[in-house]
């Protein structure tokens, strides 16, 4: 590649990159003030994108071509912003002390409402937007050619990092929005007005959202996928840099870009009989380059390693745990009991949904005790579930048997999330969560592009149980019995002496370093079962689908579990069957009764998270609570 091309491909990463520092730093100012872990930050970028795309069409008819687009962009900007306080003051309000799981779910819930809105007002086809009078041309150097669009771009990200700056050091308001973000307790105690204060900043961060949705606009079509494209960019610029801090997001942006750039440039590169395809790369290498830096920076680039809090904040989780009683087993037997009667109501989609629920449930509980029992956040667990499908479909292409096959889903599971916690566990909190995802997407994109070994983003197909079980009701009974006995295992594990421990290491790791548990590597031993029993999980899906895709390993799958382990409950007993039963039916019987299910899903995650915070398996507590 010539030393121009080279420019100009560096010039095209850099515009890429004030593109997305725009969408971060409406994240950072949010995350940095509120602390909230906005999941729908990608929606309002899209809802800033359609909206922009409808008003400028209707400008551009009315008046100019010119007006269309810098007064779509801008109305899309405030309309979006005003979105964006509504849902602050209706939803989000409510849920700042909750943890940030809670408030993932909830803004989740948001994402579905959203998309539907977008299906239903411009349908499912992507809508691009026309070229910009006055920057529809391209200036031609070093022998090359740069959009001028292009150019424009690469000064809007500067533009507003200076911006930013000035507000947040220059202005009373950026001086309450220092206060917030370094000490919300004091801030109020000295007066400062939150309330206004958070949906000023949830507004702020809205309107970036959406002006950098319009922009993308001439470059990128609207499209019903492109919230949870640019959210997670947006969380590895917002984590990468430094939460809370707009500098360090501008930085990160700048080393994503700039990085994916050269990706691009370097094309294929031949390692002596191997040959890496450098531009395929691109798929995942901020994801990369985030986790390279967190192992050395746990904080970010300009991130400020906070202090670990004396306890968890989280009264519910100090309470005291008392073991499963005999109401809790004759529950249990009871739920059994009425899933061995299942198969004679002889209704074949009935035994799919349940062996659904089942797995489901089981892939929930492994994510449960790391999270509720052990405090560890993870939005990558689909990484172990879908480890565990690809050894078992992997091993039963290769001639395995039926129990050998399955049996490797758990190992392989496991001795992937050993080594992940090994590398990563000395982290904690947003930035593992984040390492978590890492992790998954490169399991993703090795999954996606290894042809020969994983079938690409075909997958592995045909791969079904053996004869004896090829009946759906026996396959069905076969994973009743794992399942049951996998739960129950799970269960009894959050009550042995070392769930106590973990529970100790949530709470105050410092307390229980100094009373002689070793944190690290309960943490560590926590990851490998939790990445076991979602291993097997993933082999007895495998096995009820006739093979696995990339898709048991990607995002959405990771989100499914989060939002089915706080649906039951995050500390309940019988959470994971309740959440997974719960979720799996609502997407089930909303999907055949209207085109807008994800919308309806949305609004039953918002009512049962700002109704019964503790989930459905958390009422009989809440209930008592309220007896007393």
């Amino acid at each position: 590649m010539s030393l121009a091309s080279l420019a100009i491909q560096l010039l095209n990463g850099l515009a890429s990159a004030s593109s997305l520092f725009v969408v971060a730093a409406g994240l950072t100012l949010i995350f940095g003030v509120t602390r909230v872990v906005n999941f729908a930050h990608g929606s309002l970028y899209m809802a800033g994108a359609y909206i922009a795309f409808s008003v400028g069409a209707w400008l551009g008819t009315v008046h100019s071509a010119a007006l269309g687009f810098w007064g779509g962009a801008l109305a899309a900007a405030l309309v979006v912003a005003a979105a964006g306080a509504l849902i602050e003051r209706l939803l989000l309000k409510r849920l700042y002390p909750a943890p940030e799981l809670l408030q993932l779910t909830a803004t989740f819930g948001v994402v579905l409402i959203v998309r539907d809105i977008a299906l239903a007002v411009w349908g499912p086809e992507d809508r691009l937007g026309p070229r910009v009078p006055g920057l529809d041309g391209a200036v031609h150097w070093l022998g090359g050619a740069i959009p001028e669009y292009d150019l424009f771009l690469l000064a809007v990200g500067p533009v507003i990092l200076i911006a930013l700056t000035l507000l947040v050091r220059r202005t009373r308001f950026g001086l309450l929005v220092r206060a917030a973000s370094e000490n919300r307790t004091i801030a109020a105690a000295l007066g400062i007005d939150e309330a206004n204060l958070y949906t000023a900043v949830f507004a702020l961060g809205s309107f970036l959202a959406a002006l950098a949705g319009a922009l993308t606009l001439p470059r990128e079509p609207a499209n019903l996928g492109m919230d949870l494209a640019v959210i997670a960019d947006a969380f590895v610029v917002t984590v990468l840099g430094g939460l809370g801090s707009i500098p360090g997001a501008f930085i990160a942006a700048v080393v994503i870009g700039v990085t994916k750039a050269l990706c691009i440039a370097a094309g294929t590169v031949q390692l002596g009989s191997f040959a890496l395809a450098m531009p395929q790369l691109t798929l995942v290498i901020e994801f990369v380059v985030m986790a390279l830096v967190l192992l050395v920076r746990p904080a970010g680039l300009l991130g400020a390693t906070a202090p670990p809090p004396a306890t968890t904040a989280i009264a519910a989780e100090r309470a005291l745990v008392r073991r499963p009683g005999m109401a809790s087993a004759a529950i249990a037997v009871a739920l059994v009991g009425v899933a061995l009667l299942l198969p004679l109501g002889g209704d074949a989609y009935a035994l799919v949904l349940a062996t659904d629920v089942l797995i489901a449930a089981l892939l929930t509980a492994s994510l449960q005790l790391i999270a509720g029992t052990g405090g560890i956040v993870s939005f990558g667990h689909a990484a172990y579930f879908g480890v565990g499908a690809y050894a078992t479909a992997l091993a039963a292409t290769h001639g395995y048997p039926f129990v050998a096959a399955l049996a490797l889903a758990p190992l392989a599971a496991a001795a992937a999330a050993y080594a992940f916690g090994a590398v990563c566990v000395r982290l904690s909190g947003i930035y593992l969560a984040m390492l978590t995802l890492a992790f998954a997407q490169i399991l993703w994109s090795v999954a996606l592009q290894w042809d020969d070994v994983t079938g690409g983003s075909n997958g592995i197909t045909g791969v079904w149980p053996p004869d004896w079980l090829a009946d759906r009701t026996h396959y069905y009974l076969l994973v009743l019995g794992i399942s049951a006995l996998a739960l129950l295992a799970l269960a009894l594990v959050a009550f042995t002496p070392f769930g106590y421990a973990l529970r100790a290491s949530r709470d105050s790791a410092l307390r229980a370093a100094a009373c002689g548990v070793d944190v690290r590597a309960r943490r560590i031993q926590a990851l490998a079962i939790s990445g076991a029993f979602a291993g097997l999980a993933g082999g007895l899906f495998a096995f009820s689908k006739g093979g696995t895709t990339p898709d048991t390993l990607s995002i959405p799958r990771s989100v499914d579990a989060l939002v089915m382990m706080l649906l039951g409950g995050q500390g309940a007993l019988f959470g994971p069957l309740l959440g997974a039963a719960t979720f799996t039916w609502l997407q089930d019987v909303l999907a055949r009764a209207t085109e807008y299910w994800r919308a309806a899903v949305g609004v039953g995650i918002l009512l049962i998270v700002t109704l019964f915070p503790n989930g459905i398996g958390g009422l009989p507590a809440f209930a008592r609570s309220r007896r007393r």
